[in-house]
């Protein structure tokens, strides 16, 4: 064949795929215009759909805004007639059971009994009745082991749901239909609480809390071969890989993102399901055998025989433990809204430069609000409702007609039409977009209406007592709490005398929830292996696409994403000790289990942890933990009390007592640390007070009686080492403690003219960047989870924010200036420039003290103390695994590390 015949056929080909690009395109647009005359005169078209789950007579996860109810369990061994004893909701029911397997593991069982052909016959049981799953539980309960696996669909459903069910035993293979008995499957339930039987999972951290959410089915006692490939170090923990070099099976894993809800089941997607199931107990009992092995060659006394088969069970069942909660955000859609609006202030997935201006982000929260709602209302995905795509179409566009808004969102659409994401829908626009192509229209003409306005609207217009839409069990509790949220907010008027004082607490504390708390998951769970396979960490999304983008990783899974580096890690976790860094972390507070809102929390003060030599705090997230506001006023209060204790201890005050420049700081500082422990609780002068004397001096000084004037000018005279102060002192002091933000507000707000301190401050090249907080405020940090990534990528690790809750001095006020700082001593050399804010100097000497006399055991020392002080606080029940009291925290830097002493200096 020549060019010439090459060419055409090239050309023939391209032609064609345009042609029929355009037909599809035509063919949608006509399509959607029928559909969107007719949608006004018809009803919501759930009217005229049946989708599987409205089959369900109770649903224990509903699509409203209140949390999951957890199955609470009835002690009734001793006496059947005796009253129930309910645990707290956040508590496990099973938990006692758990934890005793946690510390006496059964390991001296067989997963299989006799021989075992790998061989899969073409027979199996398929469970599609009360009475066939009766007899399904009586089988189970009469074996040692069986194996499991489960199938969801998410896609036309808001929170997803179990479609099937994979049971294996050592002779037969059941197949159970959980939307036929999706209310009867609590059948099941004292056989998966079993401590008798061990289940065998792969890959169990989501199975657990699918089936709590659909069944309150607890599993207790298992094994998960996915644990076992990580205790192994195995180069991939995929079941498709264990199946395929343990058993020498293939499988399509495509068919996972089938549509598991139709029946039948084709016979490939039957077979899929089966072989998922089937081989597990003979893959347990391989890599159980691998794990004897590998003890008996390392250990060193017979004693250390079963110690990796007992750490895979440990982990197995530090699974079992996990909870499922809902994920429940301030406001509706916001987290999505926060993505989109990032990512496309970063140009993710988009060549062309955006503005990305105020109004393009209100519309975009809008859309992902209106999204959020319409799909608990349908029970839906959101990705179904609107894609992402479209809703940044939309918010670019502005169309203003219907037709627009069809035609922007079908472009959006046809562009990722083959994304496996989109597979199951044959539309574009969906049918909830062409129910309600009226709400959007609306959206985007009323410009000015605010989004608190429209949503209710919205939902009384879908569920209202003439509302267009259909009341099911999944969004009935929608309604209801959007009317009781609304007479809740009329209960102080009609109780004014009692009630008008607790709502006004409850009213701020709900204010404060929603401005300060974690607006999206702080732990996305992603994983990053080492270059022989070995997991070295979870992370978030955003280090994945660091080192994807800069060739420094691979991608070698999808969902959930997992990558593996191209070049050899410095240190790996478990060489370390450090086996925190290789376990799932969960968005709930760490202290009670609340998951509705959560802060960040440092267990080590950040006045001591930004002084620490540069290989104990870099990119080390141990002692960053999620608190809820209570559990968070709790541990920040008793911060507070030990940082008094310490400042006793050694004799080091909290407060500078005097201003200091650069150098007289550094040549001063070990003079401070021998003073009198007698006075150090009530030597210097918080900058909150040093602030109010201050501003109270410069606007009414000449005004107010002599005495007073004398004691504020005593209070700003101990700062200043007791010397006279002049007007120029006490604008500076104003500057104790602000931001450049807040000095401006300051001055626009105060009328003080600030221009002395500000060019002090600039001749002096003393920039005083403070943050003050008080003994109740809430210390919000920017942590993230892994190893390291370079300045820019991501906020700096130590960033922190400060909260003030009311007038009382104290805390943490630290800026972290200089913290990167490191030329690979063992002490530590901070910047020259030194920080007079809130307890900075005092963490500064307590650290160089602790340095000079102990060396780095002293720092971890204190580390210790501090993680004591927080267990003691809170008794923190939901901590990740591997999280330790005498966690070391010490890390080496690799060739890529923005840390690593000799690129920084080569940097210089």
């Amino acid at each position: 064949m020549d060019v010439k015949e090459k060419v055409k056929i090239v050309i023939s080909i391209a032609s064609l795929v345009a042609a029929t690009v355009l037909i599809v395109s035509q063919y949608r647009r006509r399509r959607g215009k029928q559909r969107k005359q007719t949608s006004s005169l018809s009803s919501c078209y759930l009217h005229s759909e049946l989708k599987p789950q409205f089959g369900f007579k109770r649903v224990l996860a509903d699509n409203s805004y209140s949390g999951f109810k957890h199955l609470k369990k009835k002690k009734l061994e001793e006496d059947v007639s005796s009253s129930s004893i309910e645990k707290p909701l956040n508590c496990h029911p099973y938990e006692t059971e758990i934890n005793v397997l946690l510390e006496n593991p059964e390991i001296e069982f067989g997963f299989l009994r006799g021989e075992y052909s790998l061989e899969m016959s073409d027979s199996y049981v398929w469970v599609e009745n009360e009475s066939k799953l009766k007899e399904l539980a009586e089988t189970l309960s009469k074996e040692n082991v069986f194996a499991v696996d489960t199938e969801q669909h998410s896609f036309r459903s808001f929170l997803g749901f179990t479609a099937l069910i994979q049971i294996s035993t050592h002779e037969e293979d059941f197949l159970v239909d959980t939307i036929a008995l999706h209310d009867a499957m609590s059948i099941l339930r004292p056989v998966f609480s079993d401590p008798r039987i061990c289940k065998v999972f792969h890959g169990a951290d989501n199975d657990v809390l699918w089936l709590q959410r659909d069944f309150h089915i607890y599993v207790v006692n298992m094994f998960d071969t996915a644990k076992a490939c990580e205790v192994l170090s195995k180069p991939q923990r995929s079941l498709a890989y264990l199946l395929e070099t343990v058993c020498g099976v293939s499988t399509n894993k495509l068919l996972q993102r089938e549509d598991w809800r139709q029946r039948p089941l084709s016979e490939e997607m039957i077979l899929y399901a089966r072989t998922d199931a089937h081989y597990l107990l003979y893959i347990a009992d391989c890599l159980a055998t691998e794990l004897k092995q590998l003890a008996i060659e390392d250990s060193s006394s017979p004693d250390d025989k079963f110690h990796f088969l007992l750490e895979a069970s440990r982990r197995s069942n530090m699974t079992c433990l996990q909870l499922y909660t809902k994920e429940i955000e301030d406001f509706p859609g916001n987290a999505a809204a926060s993505s989109l609006i990032y990512r496309h202030l970063n140009g993710y997935g988009d060549n062309s430069t955006i503005s990305v201006d105020a109004e393009f982000q209100e519309f975009v929260r809008e859309l992902c609000a209106w999204r959020d709602l319409m799909a608990r209302v349908h029970d839906e995905s959101t990705r179904y409702v609107l894609s992402d795509q479209a809703i940044v179409a939309l918010a670019k566009k502005q169309p203003t007609t219907t037709e627009d808004i069809y035609d922007a969102i079908a472009q959006a659409d046809l562009a990722i039409e083959s994304s496996p994401s989109m597979s199951f829908s044959n539309q574009s626009p969906s049918e909830v977009v062409c129910s309600h192509l009226d709400d959007v229209y609306q959206m985007t003409q009323d410009k000015l209406v605010k989004l608190d306005a429209i949503l209710p609207a919205v939902l009384q217009k879908c569920l209202g007592s003439n509302g267009t839409c259909p009341i099911s069990i999944f969004n009935y509790s929608l309604l209801v709490n959007f009317k009781t949220k609304l007479t809740s907010h009329s209960a102080p008027k009609q109780n004014r005398d009692k009630k008008l004082k607790q709502f006004t607490r409850k009213a701020s504390r709900e204010i404060f929830v929603k401005k300060f708390s974690c607006k999206a998951p702080v732990y996305h769970n992603c994983r990053i292996y080492a270059n022989d396979g070995r997991l070295l960490c979870y992370c978030d999304r955003r280090k994945l696409e660091w080192y994807l983008n800069r060739g420094l990783a691979k991608l070698v899974e999808e969902v959930p994403p997992a990558i593996m580096l191209l070049f050899e890690p410095k240190g790996r976790p478990e060489d370390e000790g450090n086996d925190f860094y290789i376990q799932t972390k969960r968005n709930i507070c760490v202290g009670c289990g609340e998951g509705n809102h959560y802060l960040r929390y440092r267990i080590i003060p950040s006045c001591y942890r930004v002084h620490f030599p540069e290989h104990l705090k870099s990119h080390r997230s141990h002692d960053i933990v999620l608190l809820c506001v209570d559990c968070h006023e709790v541990a920040h209060a008793a911060a507070e009390r030990y940082k008094k204790q310490i400042a006793t201890e050694f004799g080091i005050p909290l407060f500078v007592r005097r201003v200091l420049d650069s150098k007289e700081a550094q040549g001063t500082s070990s003079s401070m640390e021998h003073e009198s422990t007698e006075n150090c609780e009530d030597a210097g002068v918080s900058p909150l007070h040093l602030r109010t004397a201050a501003m109270a001096l410069l606007r009414h000084g000449n005004r107010m009686p002599s005495t007073r004037r004398e004691e504020l000018l005593q209070t700003v005279k101990i700062y200043y080492g007791g010397r006279d102060v002049s007007e120029e002192d006490l604008e500076r002091a104003l500057l104790i403690g602000l931001s450049p933000h807040e000095r401006r507000k300051l001055e626009r707000k105060k009328g003080v003219s600030l221009k002395h301190s500000i060019e002090a401050s600039h001749n002096n090249g003393n920039h005083m960047i403070n943050s003050d907080t008080d003994a109740n405020s809430l210390m919000s940090s920017v942590e993230k989870e892994g190893v390291e990534v370079p300045a820019g990528s991501e906020k700096d690790m130590n960033a922190e924010s400060s909260i003030v809750v009311d007038g009382t001095s104290g805390g943490d006020g630290v800026t972290e200036l200089n913290d990167t700082q490191c030329n690979g001593n063992m002490v530590h050399q901070q910047n020259s420039k030194l920080s007079l804010l809130g307890h900075g100097p005092h963490g500064k000497q307590i650290v160089e003290y602790l340095l000079r006399e102990y060396g780095e055991d002293g720092v971890r020392d204190l580390c210790q103390r501090w993680r004591k002080v927080f267990v003691d606080a809170v008794h923190p029940r939901h901590l990740p695994g591997g999280w330790n009291v005498s966690h070391s925290g010490r890390r080496d830097f690799g060739e890529f590390s923005v840390y690593n002493p000799t690129k920084r200096i080569s940097a210089e």
